[in-house]
């Protein structure tokens, strides 16, 4: 036996497996790796098991039952895949192992690498930040829309606005939406869009389709040209469940083309309840205006039937009565005679002393207050009178009568021209819908087809010049009532 160095730290198999274990999930991670899958086993628990390989080595996998029941697939053997997973060791028996987290058909996990790598490095750069979005602007009178002119979105768009609100022109940019040389056509267009500076906001977007076709919308070309457009930028690409790096960079994302529709229109009918609604609103204010200023009327009609001057007169008659049955209490004649009773008592008395000369004093004194007070009656009475007379003139000044009069008046025309106004609005808009429906007739690419032209594709890709088509290749011909399929025998080229 060899003696062991005492500076040798010997650990067991168990605790060296939990090493290593440790050592790949810390240091290494998560990883994507590619390959083709055998030995696939799906246990009872509903783990799956399988080997991963390529054509020089291979490695263990294993994927649990929380993991593999979201995938929209179930692999088999000889599938190529590209699987997201941890790097870990299963430290029963030593084997060094991958533990799936995700897992793609090869061709769409490449794609979904590549995505990932692209938003990262955009997303470091900038160009999703919040702060650099431009705001949609608040009125829209012409939207520009860069898709395929034979695509559904463009049908999708126009069909919403038709319904919504047919005032608002489209501008078409065509441009291809899938396949090679997509990107740098919808690249092209954005940039054309803005040069022209025709629209006030800009659709870019397709219909829906697999990751592949929609692959163009996440190309960095199209990113950075959304990114540097001076119109505001709406990404509207797939279905609601389709994300592409164009939603992320653009100004606003709408789920599909026509979201995006409803979006940057105005429902008319909705506008038209608006009016509506503040029509009803304004002629209640103005029937509140009017019933109250002929509440107004009617109280002042009433203060001033109380102060009418035949109320006042009333009022003064009463005066003079209640004055008229006191002077009559007072009057001389009853005094004349309490005197005249008084002289007979003293005349009775005083026989010595006769008192002629204080009566003939007395009644003279009595005459000239008699002659004063019928005076002073009249020119009191008129004084009141005038008065009064002033009184009536001033609360006739202040009668609303006249300004109720000239309200109605002036109401009465501003309901006429608002009337006026409405009718010419939806003249001129009748007008304009017109003129957009004879453009879009204009620029229909079946118009074109309807005159004798005729669109050859090859692929489903449109046939632009003869050096895309070899002998022996099929295409197929679209004409305004069908199509046909045809194979070519020869090219000449025009000299």
């Amino acid at each position: 036996m060899f003696a062991v160095p005492q500076e040798i730290k010997i650990i067991s198999v168990t605790k060296l497996n939990r090493f290593a274990k440790q050592v790949l999930e810390s240091e290494v991670g998560q990883v994507w790796v590619s390959g083709e899958i055998s030995n696939f086993t799906r246990a009872a628990s509903g783990h799956w098991y399988f080997t991963l390989k390529d054509d020089n080595a291979q490695v263990r996998t294993c994927m649990f039952k929380g993991a593999n029941q979201k995938l929209s697939f179930t692999p088999k053997h000889g599938d190529k895949v590209v699987v997201r997973a941890n790097l870990s060791l299963y430290e029963a028996r030593g084997d060094y192992q991958l533990i799936a987290v995700n897992m793609e058909p090869e061709g769409v996990g490449q794609l979904k690498q590549a995505f990932e790598a692209l938003k990262l490095n955009l997303q470091a750069e900038g160009l999703f930040a919040q702060e650099t979005k431009k705001p949609l602007p608040k009125v829209i009178n012409k939207i520009g829309v860069v898709t395929s002119p034979t695509g559904a979105a463009i049908h999708d768009i126009l069909h919403v606005l038709q319904r919504r609100n047919p005032a608002i022109e489209v501008i078409v940019y065509p441009s291809m939406v899938q396949g090679e040389g997509a990107a740098k056509s919808i690249v092209n267009q954005i940039e054309t869009a803005n040069r022209r500076n025709e629209v006030d906001v800009l659709i870019v977007g397709r219909g829906g389709g697999s990751l592949e076709d929609l692959w163009s919308f996440n190309e960095e070309v199209v990113a950075r040209a959304i990114f540097a457009s001076t119109l505001a930028v709406v990404s509207a690409v797939g279905h609601e469940v389709d994300v592409t790096i164009a939603d992320f960079v653009a100004d606003a994302r709408a789920a599909t083309p026509s979201a995006a529709a409803e979006m940057l229109s105005e429902d008319m009918q909705e506008l038209e309840n608006n009016i509506n609604t503040r029509k009803r609103a304004l002629m209640r204010a103005l029937h509140y205006q009017l019933d109250t200023k002929t509440n107004n009327s009617s109280q002042a009609f009433e203060r001033l039937q109380v102060q009418h001057p035949e109320k006042l007169l009333e009022q003064h008659n009463q005066s003079l009565d209640y004055l008229y049955a006191r002077l009559s209490a007072q009057h001389p004649s009853k005094k004349i005679q309490q005197q005249s009773d008084a002289l007979a008592y003293l005349q009775n008395r005083l026989f010595a002393k006769h008192p002629s000369l204080n009566i003939s004093l007395g009644k003279e004194k009595l005459a000239q207050l008699q002659s004063r007070l019928v005076q002073a009656l009249p020119k009191t009475l008129e004084a009141h009178q005038e008065r009064v007379e002033k009184r009536a003139k001033a609360l006739q000044y202040l009668s609303p009568a006249k300004q109720i009069a000239e309200n109605t008046s002036s109401l009465t025309k501003l309901n006429k021209r608002l009337h006026a106004a409405n009718k010419q609005s939806l003249k001129d808009k009748q007008v304009q819908f017109a003129n957009i429906t004879n453009m879009l007739n204009t620029v229909s690419p079946l118009a074109t087809l309807s005159r004798g032209y005729s669109i050859s594709l090859k692929d489903k890709a449109l046939i632009t010049s003869l050096s895309a088509v070899n002998e022996n290749d099929t295409i197929t011909t679209k004409l305004h009532d069908g199509e046909f399929t045809a194979k070519v025998l020869s090219k000449n080229y025009t000299k």
